[in-house]
């Protein structure tokens, strides 16, 4: 236990949840992670596909980012009414279910899980990127790299939301100084220079135009860099672990993170052009960040450059940290509706769902795996899942405001019919463009997540059915059961069984499987005991013995034989409850477990999959 304190932290009450409640300083750092550090790798995601037009393409770089920070504001205003209206969090898919039918919050569900898996998995590889570019020679241990920052992101997530925050609330803060002092100076140098700043580090040479400008290329272009919009909605998913006023803590923050993001986006875009930097290839040696490319730039590599290329690697890790804040709280809702596991509804000892954050990790490194923590190769994946629920969540609000009408509600009807619109058709951008280089992916999982959600679903409705009771206490038949013991040899173990048999019913048996070369052995049966040890000494209390049942077993198989001389003596007495009583031998240690063989487990399992509601199975412990 004192282990478990060291690395997780002491268990929290269930009273000491608004202790664990936040503020907007902290859910900057905790929600706004995400959304913040794709500006880190948001814009080289689109400067990446301008690369085959050379120096030309660096200067699209501005026009296509306005168009992004327009559709960041209308996704803004809508989700600062989702927050409003939904203050109890759930986000894109409670406004979906609640106003557009279970089918669409299904979309909505399935759409945010798949984008918090790839939330967690491009912040980590994007990290690793930005410290493979400040270390080149680091390149060949990427996926080692992506899986331990993995490891050290799920022990300080355990610890509970408010030790989180405070664990990543300086590099949080740190990133978001450190950027804006980058694109200070790069006003500043560029106004001194008349337009035409001297970079202190020139960045790498863009090879010639190999293609001409077209419309689909330019829409590539927008569907990559609207990555740097994925995170938006993690402030309305988790709006429970801010501190009353919810609704305005919630929004705030949100208002704080849109206000950085769209700044650090435009900053960056003019800066590119402006110094000319555009994307290298990731999988070149000399590989090198847009933004390390902008440092060098800006401010050569001195202190500020590593201190900069620190606190950016330090975000794009800890960015995950948004998944790890929604992504079971998401599932924590989904599951209260009946569509996933119960076990997504159970808090842990840090008032964490802990059951979340396991499947997330899971997912994240499997997918770490798969595509060897290369972020472009993750990238085409992403945004797939956080536009198609933009859309539910507007199309929801505009139905939400059509059936509770109040002042104003025209007015944000039709911004979130505006929002609806423009994210459905950014969302049929970003898959069309997408779709061969891996957004068929996240096409087909979508319908596959939706069909084990039904499948979930269905199966809790069907034995709620079942178990459902109207009626009193039924009082009919109320006899002892029928009880069976299986014993082997004569000891403690089977006394306690017996002992106990005999206080639950006066119909006992006792079964003993008689193996085929069983008079070989050295050990002494029950039957050579039986007389002794057990019925003299009930016939001289003047009690009743027990029934000994022996089955002969020439296979030398044991559970086969019992379980079924049990289910034989459950359809032998069809009005009767039959207890099977397993006597099992506990052991203080787990490596002993190995030394005693575990036939009570087997039976106690073969009986569960193969009885029926009148057969009872009952533990018997000896503990050694």
């Amino acid at each position: 236990m004192a282990l478990l304190d060291l690395f997780f932290g002491k268990p929290l009450a269930s009273t000491d949840e608004r202790t664990e409640q936040i503020g907007p300083s902290s859910g900057v750092a905790i929600f706004g992670l995400d959304g913040l550090s794709s500006a880190a790798y948001g814009p080289e995601a689109a400067l990446t596909l301008l690369l085959p037009l050379g120096l030309l393409g660096v200067h699209y770089i501005v026009g296509i980012t306005s168009a992004i920070i327009l559709l960041l504001l209308i996704v803004f205003i809508s989700y600062r009414q989702t927050i409003e209206a939904y203050p109890n969090g759930g986000g894109s898919y409670t406004v979906a279910s609640e106003n557009l039918g279970a089918g669409a919050g299904l979309l909505a569900a399935s759409a945010l899980i798949i984008d918090y898996v790839l939330t967690a998995a491009v912040g980590i590889s994007a990290a690793v990127g930005a410290l493979i570019s400040a270390f080149p020679r680091l390149q060949p241990h990427t996926l080692g790299l992506c899986l331990a920052i993995l490891a050290v992101l799920t022990l300080v997530n355990l610890r509970g939301v408010r030790e989180t925050g405070a664990a990543i609330l300086a590099p949080t803060y740190l990133f978001i100084a450190c950027l804006l002092l980058m694109i200070l100076l790069g006003i500043v140098h560029t106004v001194v220079a008349g337009g035409h700043p001297h970079p202190y580090i020139s960045p790498a040479h863009l090879p010639a135009a190999s293609t001409a400008v077209s419309f689909w290329l330019l829409l590539r272009v927008f569907s990559s860099g609207c990555t740097a919009m994925t995170g938006v909605e993690a402030v309305s998913n988790g709006s429970t672990a801010f501190r009353e006023p919810r609704a305005r803590n919630a929004n705030f923050t949100l208002t704080i993170i849109i206000a950085t993001l769209v700044t650090l986006l435009a900053g960056i875009a003019w800066l590119c052009r402006t110094y000319g930097i555009g994307a290298t290839d990731p999988n070149s040696p000399q590989y090198q960040s847009v933004l390390s490319e902008l440092l060098g730039a800006v401010s050569g590599r001195g202190v500020f450059y590593y201190v900069s290329m620190t606190s950016i690697l330090l975000v794009l890790a800890l960015s995950a940290n948004t998944a790890f804040a929604g992504f079971p709280r998401v599932l924590r809702v989904i599951a209260v509706d009946g569509y996933l596991p119960n076990v997504f509804m159970l808090r842990g000892r840090r008032l964490l769902y802990s059951w979340g954050v396991y499947v997330l990790v899971g997912l994240t490194g499997l997918l770490l795996l798969i595509f060897r923590g290369v972020t472009d190769r993750l990238i085409p994946l992403y945004a797939i899942g956080a536009f198609l629920a933009f859309t539910l969540s507007q199309s929801g609000m505009v139905m939400h405001w059509r059936r509770h009408p109040s002042p104003g509600s025209k007015v944000k009807m039709a911004a979130n019919g505006i929002g609806a619109v423009a994210t459905g058709i950014t969302t049929v951008v970003v898959l069309v463009t997408k779709f061969t280089a891996g957004a068929w992916i996240t096409a087909l999982l979508i319908p596959l997540l939706i069909g084990v959600m039904l499948m979930v679903h269905r199966h809790y409705q069907r034995a709620s059915r079942e178990i459902a009771l109207n009626t009193p206490l039924n009082l009919q038949n109320l006899q002892q059961p029928r009880v069976i013991v299986p014993i082997d040899r004569w000891s403690r173990v089977s006394e306690k069984a017996l002992r106990f048999a005999m206080v639950m019913s006066n119909e006992v048996q006792a079964v003993h499987v008689q193996l085929a070369d069983e008079d070989d052995r050295k050990t002494t049966s029950i039957c050579d005991e039986w007389n002794a040890m057990v019925a003299a000494p009930l016939r001289a209390a003047g009690k009743e013995v027990p029934e000994l049942v022996t089955l002969q077993s020439p296979y030398r198989f044991v559970l086969l034989p019992m379980v079924n001389h049990v289910l034989e003596q459950e359809q032998r007495f069809p009005d009767r409850h039959l207890a099977v009583l397993v006597p099992e031998l506990v052991v203080k240690h787990w490596y002993e477990f190995l030394l005693h063989n575990q036939r009570g487990n087997l039976l106690k399992l073969l009986l569960l999959v193969r009885g029926n509601q009148r057969i009872v199975v009952i533990n018997i412990p000896w503990y050694l």
